[in-house]
């Protein structure tokens, strides 16, 4: 069994609360598609070129680097790639959303079409809801300090026939206890309206910066024709300026929405956006936010069962960022000591210690990947065995892009952990060089201050 598989299993579900409608939501002020000379214009002039079919991965354009992508290529009926995905499974109630299918594996909720489409269903068999939601096994895409991050996907609604409930997502998931792991909703449906809704999950609940458990969003837009053809859902996360960060959405490359790092502070958005997120497609049935908007309970006797969301591809690109950390140097902590890679190997499991500062390779980190990510040597920062339990070993290992190698630098001078809710930690305070360093509650106690590569 590899390292990943423990990980993988204990992650923890998101928990998506209810969304209630916005004011002016039926207005529908989402923008409406252009004469088609117009539309050729603005599509001249976007980041990427549209795909040259619905299920074409785009190339990334110049300055850019493809770091994950799924075209969904496969014989009819087969499961989606392995390598790529894993199943979230369960009845919805677990996810605290208030939906009410039950998310399984079987490829008649989750398949192939053989065509280069990834097919959800949601199928009623006898009042009992079954539907499909799926993830990439990691946190494996992420904007670096000074650079971007775009994830795109081309994608066709369920049909507009198929009434109340119905609620197809997109959505961007970073590691550790929601919110504050944030969440970024790319597409959003309910309810068969042919609608989009961008969103943005953060902070504490209930309330906090980001009006939890709403989110910052920007209310159901009309999308017309998303239901009938393969449309683009966009979002870019931008920290080109990483004192004012920004993701903006966009359909079908046309901009309707963007938040600001300033809307909701620097610690709570760096806590949320700046490392990286996992990518998920999930299609629920019911739930508070569909609720929410019909002021009804989904879905009802009208409700059609067997149909889809159909996504084409999705693809994530990346712009070099400046990073932060450059070509390495001390990470400094309690009694002056620096973080240290014991005996400067590169075996896994190597136990990182606090040791007198030296300039030694084995003490020049560099805070790299999406800026949460701690190297050295060429291997990265990594709690044992991806535990989560106070105490818990802190050491080397293969750079993975797992939850137990993200590492948030907080405005109090420690290094949180979102997997295991806990930060790095100097154990039992000590100044003896040589002592390996562990996880443990936050406190905010000076052996949980370090002093990171400026």
């Amino acid at each position: 069994m590899t390292r990943d598989l423990p990980r993988r299993h204990s992650a923890r579900r998101v928990h998506f609360f209810t969304r209630l409608a916005r004011p002016g939501r039926s207005a529908r002020s989402g923008r409406r598609f252009a004469l088609p000379a117009i539309l050729a214009l603005l599509l001249a002039l976007m980041t990427h070129a549209p795909a040259a079919t619905a299920t074409t991965v785009p190339g990334p354009p110049a300055g850019w680097t493809t770091v994950f992508s799924d075209d969904f290529s496969g014989s009819a009926g087969s499961p989606p790639s392995g390598a790529n995905w894993i199943y979230d499974t369960g009845p919805g109630s677990n996810f605290g959303t208030g939906e009410i299918e039950t998310m399984t594996n079987s490829t008649a909720n989750v398949s192939l079409d053989g065509n280069g489409h990834l097919n959800i269903t949601a199928l009623n068999n006898g009042g009992n809801w079954t539907s499909g939601r799926i993830q990439t096994p990691s946190a494996n895409v992420g904007a670096p300090a000074g650079g971007k991050l775009e994830v795109t996907a081309s994608i066709m609604q369920p049909n507009p026939g198929s009434g109340l409930g119905y609620w197809p997502a997109f959505w961007m998931l970073g590691p550790g206890q929601w919110p504050e792991n944030g969440e970024v909703d790319i597409m959003e449906d309910v309810n068969a309206l042919s609608d989009v809704a961008g969103t943005i999950h953060c902070g504490t609940y209930p309330g906090g910066p980001c009006n939890e458990g709403n989110g910052i969003g920007s209310g159901l837009k009309a999308c017309p024709g998303c239901q009938s053809g393969y449309h683009t859902y966009t979002v870019i996360l931008d920290r080109t300026n990483t004192a004012a960060e920004s993701i903006t959405w966009y359909l079908d490359g046309n901009q309707y929405f963007s938040v600001t790092e300033g809307q909701v502070g620097t610690a709570t958005w760096q806590q949320a956006f700046d490392h990286n997120l996992s990518i998920i497609f999930d299609l629920a049935i019911g739930g508070g936010f569909p609720n929410g908007v019909c002021g009804c309970t989904t879905p009802n006797g009208s409700t059609s069962s067997g149909a889809t969301m159909s996504v084409g591809y999705v693809a994530a690109y990346t712009t070099t960022g400046g990073g932060s950390g450059g070509g390495g140097s001390a990470i400094t902590g309690y009694g002056g000591l620096c973080l240290d890679d014991r005996s400067a190997s590169t075996a896994n499991y190597n136990p990182v210690q606090v040791y007198t500062c030296n300039s030694s390779a084995a003490q020049q980190w560099t805070v790299v990947q999406a800026g949460s990510t701690l190297h050295v040597l060429g291997k990265c920062l990594d709690v044992n065995g991806g535990g989560t339990a106070n105490g818990t070993a802190v050491d080397l290992y293969d750079c993975n892009n797992t939850g137990s190698q993200v590492w948030i630098p907080q405005s109090n001078g420690s290094l949180y952990n979102p997997q295991s809710n806990r930060c790095l930690d100097d154990t039992g305070w000590s100044t003896t060089p040589g002592t390996q360093v562990q996880i443990w509650d936050c406190t905010g106690g000076a052996n949980q201050v370090w002093h990171l590569p400026s």
